[in-house]
């Protein structure tokens, strides 16, 4: 028998053997939140938000050996299941593809995108049926259902509350209808999918697809708020030779400044300035869609 002939034959054969299953998880499924924590010289700080709604660049999971979330929840590439840098883990959030307009609600269980400059990475599942681009980065609104996130990280021991005002640095992209400035509803289900919710870890998500106006933009590497005017001016004097402009940030009761370097119109121009800022010294740079 040759040898390509055995090689083929083992390789059929590994192929039927049924796959091992993981390793115990190391613990319950817990409320977690984390230390800060550096990506690329870009420091994330997760935090509990009372709101969160940000516009930026989604990615896939590039999930590595471990079997397990940063939550202790296994997992699944055809789960219902985002990673994020900073939001409490879980959490509910509404993820928006503003390129096409269309949304689904996700549970955020992992730490992530170890990538500079993203704002969420999505199971290869919920990439299919937000329809991610081959290149697999894409424009999106990530908006946290806080009440949902409440009551789900409530059930894992989390303590009450309090309903704090949006971080300063925080950028929302309203999905407005053709000729309006307002946000729209949904207009109509696209898919229906069940999701494998964890087990004892909250509620299952129903895998609907909404669909909405399509709102893309540009893009801008922003540097979050100040407080005040003349320090977002220090600021922005470090980045001499780059298109920046100081930007109001609107929070509960007072405004902030921030620094925005842009427009730019593709995320290959967006990763660069991204990088100059980031080797001038500042830590804190997000790219957003404006």
């Amino acid at each position: 028998m040759s040898s390509r002939l055995i090689l083929g034959l083992c390789a059929f054969l590994a192929g039927c053997m049924p796959k091992a299953p993981p390793p115990p998880a190391p613990g319950p499924v817990t409320y977690t939140i984390g230390n800060p924590y550096q990506v690329g010289g870009e420091w994330r700080y997760p935090r509990e938000f009372g709101a969160y709604d940000v516009t930026g660049l989604g990615i896939i999971i590039e999930h590595g050996d471990d079997p397990y979330t940063a939550d202790n929840e296994l997992y699944d590439p055809d789960g219902l299941m985002a990673a994020s840098p900073v939001l409490p883990l879980p959490s509910i959030v509404t993820i928006t593809n503003l390129v096409n307009g269309r949304s689904l609600q996700v549970r955020v269980n992992e730490r992530g995108p170890n990538v500079p400059g993203r704002v969420i990475a999505v199971t290869p599942r919920v990439a299919r049926l937000l329809d991610f681009p081959s290149g697999g980065v894409v424009e999106v609104e990530v908006k946290l259902n806080a009440q949902a996130s409440s009551a789900l990280q409530g059930a894992l021991g989390a303590g009450p509350k309090l309903q704090a005002a949006p971080v300063a640095g925080i950028t929302a992209q309203s999905l407005g209808a053709p000729g309006s400035a307002g946000p729209v509803g949904v207009a109509h289900q696209l898919v229906q999918a069940n999701d494998n919710a964890p087990q004892n870890a909250g509620p299952t998500l129903s895998g609907q697809v909404m669909q909405a106006q399509p709102a893309p933009g540009p893009l801008f590497v922003q540097l979050p708020g100040y407080g005040s005017e003349s320090d977002a001016a220090r600021v922005m004097a470090r980045l001499y030779g780059m298109p920046a402009r100081i930007v109001p940030v609107f929070g509960a009761d007072r405004t902030l400044w921030a620094v925005n370097i842009g427009p730019y119109h593709s995320v290959e121009d967006a990763d660069q300035a991204l990088q100059h800022v980031l080797n001038a010294g500042m830590t804190d740079p997000e790219i957003i869609v404006r």
